[in-house]
């Protein structure tokens, strides 16, 4: 399975050393806003970089407002030659495309200046992979083989994430207290639940913010976590899933070690694709085809805004069928 190619990363010195001063003042006005979430802007921050690295190189480190649609082209054609699939150059060329956008839209003395973008054709698209959910067999082999190995960390991710059809962003945000917590107290009855409910954490949202919720997960995904609690010892990480530096520290996973771990571990386990969002739907599937659900208590569990037309659903917050999910068999 081949793996992704990427543009190697520029760093701040080399940018502000030999970029064209206007360009490097756009740029820092535009990864300088605000409404964005932090993710976004370090995508924006690295494609931004590499694309007036490129200029640099390749057109004479002109201001963008001198550049042009062959310019543009010269580009896309560039980074399809380095071996990037079609949607990782679209992600490029959209982040410079809004940059173009910003300048259209701020910069009012720039009148003649337009998107260098525009009128320029789109990469083929690339391969669309079928999304196939895990089956239950499939999620039972993951779990027993890294059992068996006593990898605590992986098991712990494999329950947490499935449980909650958590995003890899969302995961890593977890922290390590959630082994201390009691079940879930619903506030309406009083009555103690039998599931678990997490601290906020921040959720795929617009803003700088995000939208903040809880994630709710069972006694199995539990059970995991404290295995890889008491396994993993002390240290001073407030995280859960955790790696060792080269000096012997303990610090917070990047979102692309769980990428790794699907293609590098899963995916060759099962003989099948498998990346970090296709727990999301395989859970739901489960939920919905296999248990029976209905498609709220998945919505709520999952934390999803459900379009239908023009009308977008918010999300429900509470607890109300957490209970139904998680309710121990008798």
């Amino acid at each position: 399975m081949a793996a992704q190619k990427k543009l190697p990363p520029i760093s701040d010195e080399w940018f502000k050393e030999n970029v064209h001063e206007f360009n490097q003042e756009v740029t820092q006005e535009f990864i300088d806003q605000q409404h964005l979430s932090p993710e976004t802007l370090k995508t924006y921050k690295s494609n931004l970089y590499q694309f007036f690295k490129f200029v640099h190189d390749n057109c004479s480190n002109k201001s963008i407002l001198k550049l042009r649609k062959k310019d543009a082209l010269k580009y896309q054609n560039f980074l399809l030659k380095n071996g990037l699939s079609p949607n990782a150059t679209k992600n490029k060329r959209a982040t410079v495309s809004s940059l173009c956008n910003y300048i259209m839209l701020y910069y009012e003395d720039e009148r003649e200046f337009r998107n260098i973008f525009n009128g320029v054709p789109n990469p083929s698209k690339s391969v669309v992979h079928k999304k196939t959910p895990l089956t239950k067999d499939e999620f039972d082999i993951l779990v027993s083989h890294f059992t068996e190995k006593g990898n605590w960390q992986i098991v712990a991710y494999l329950w947490f994430v499935y449980e909650t059809g958590a995003r890899r962003e969302e995961v890593r945000q977890l922290k390590r207290e959630v082994v201390y917590y009691s079940y879930f107290v619903d506030q309406e009855t009083g009555e103690e639940t039998d599931y678990y409910e997490s601290h906020d954490i921040r959720a795929k949202g617009r803003g700088a913010e995000g939208k903040r919720r809880k994630f709710y997960f069972g006694d199995q995904a539990m059970d995991a976590l404290k295995k890889w609690h008491d396994a993993r010892g002390e240290d001073e990480c407030p995280y859960m899933f955790v790696k060792k530096t080269k000096d012997g520290k303990t610090q917070q996973l990047s979102p692309t070690t769980f990428n790794y771990w699907c293609s590098k571990y899963f995916s060759e386990i099962l003989g099948k694709r498998v990346h970090p969002h296709l727990f999301r739907s395989t859970r739901a599937t489960h939920l919905v085809v296999n248990e029976g659900y209905d498609i709220e208590a998945a919505q709520e569990l999952l934390g999803h805004e459900s379009s239908e037309t023009t009308q977008i659903y918010v999300v429900k917050e509470g607890g109300q069928n957490m209970s139904k999910i998680f309710k121990k068999k008798k």
